[in-house]
C-alpha cells in the first residue's frame, strides 16, 4: 500500500473517534470494545489482503463503511425485503454524509470526496472496480467474523435457507472475493454452507 499522509491519518482518527461512541460493546481478546470500532479495524485489516495497492479513497471508504451505523437501527424499518432495502439505503446515505463531512474538515477536494461517496454507496457495482472491491471486502469480513454469529442467531433457519441468504451475498462478489472467502480458515460447517451457496 502507498504511504499514509497526515491528512489520511486525521480522517481515520476521526472515523475511529465517531465509532468509539458506539454504545454496543463486544468482547475481543478479553476486553470489551465498541462494536463498530472492531468492525472498521477488521475492514482495514482485510483490505490489503485482497488489494495491496488500494487507493486512499478505497481505504477511507473501507474504514467508514459502518460509521455510526447504530444511529440507523434496523428495527425502525419494516420487516421483509422492502424494509431491509430501505434500511440499507438509509445506512449508505448516513455513512456517505458523515464521511463527506470528515473529509471536508481535513481539506479533501470535492472530487476526492465524491469518489469515496461513490465507493461507500457501492455505485456501479460490477462495473466500478473500487465499488466492487469494497463489496468483496465487506463480504469476506462478514464470512470471516460474523457468519457464525448470524447462524447462531437464526437457529430456525435450515441449511437451504442459510445457503440461499449466503448466495445473495456471494452473487455481489467477483472472482477475487470468492477466492478470498474460500481461502479462509473456517469451521467445517461454515465452509460446507458456502460450498452449498456457490453451487
Amino acid at each position: 500500500m502507498t504511504p499514509l499522509s497526515p491528512r489520511f491519518d486525521a480522517v481515520i482518527a476521526d472515523i475511529d473517534a465517531a465509532n468509539a461512541q458506539d454504545p454496543r460493546q463486544m468482547q475481543l481478546a478479553g476486553a470489551m470494545r465498541p462494536r463498530e470500532v472492531v468492525y472498521s479495524e477488521r475492514m482495514s485489516d482485510c483490505l490489503p489482503r485482497l488489494y495491496p495497492e488500494a487507493s486512499e479513497a478505497l481505504r477511507i471508504a473501507a474504514r467508514a463503511q459502518h460509521i455510526r451505523r447504530w444511529q440507523i437501527p434496523r428495527k425502525d424499518y419494516p420487516l421483509g425485503r422492502e424494509g431491509y432495502n430501505a434500511w440499507r439505503s438509509a445506512c449508505r446515505d448516513h455513512h456517505a454524509s458523515l464521511t463527506s463531512a470528515v473529509m471536508r474538515r481535513h481539506g479533501y477536494a470535492d472530487e476526492e470526496i465524491a469518489q469515496v461517496v461513490k465507493i461507500i454507496r457501492k455505485e456501479q457495482l460490477k462495473r466500478d472496480p473500487e465499488s466492487q472491491a469494497l463489496e468483496n471486502v465487506v463480504a469476506v469480513v462478514f464470512v470471516e467474523h460474523y457468519l457464525d454469529e448470524f447462524i447462531a442467531e437464526h437457529k430456525d433457519y435450515d441449511d437451504a435457507k442459510l445457503a440461499d441468504i449466503l448466495r445473495k451475498t456471494l452473487r455481489k462478489m467477483d472472482a477475487t472475493g470468492h477466492a478470498a472467502a474460500l481461502g479462509l480458515n473456517l469451521p467445517e460447517s461454515t465452509a460446507r454452507l458456502i460450498g452449498l451457496a456457490l453451487k
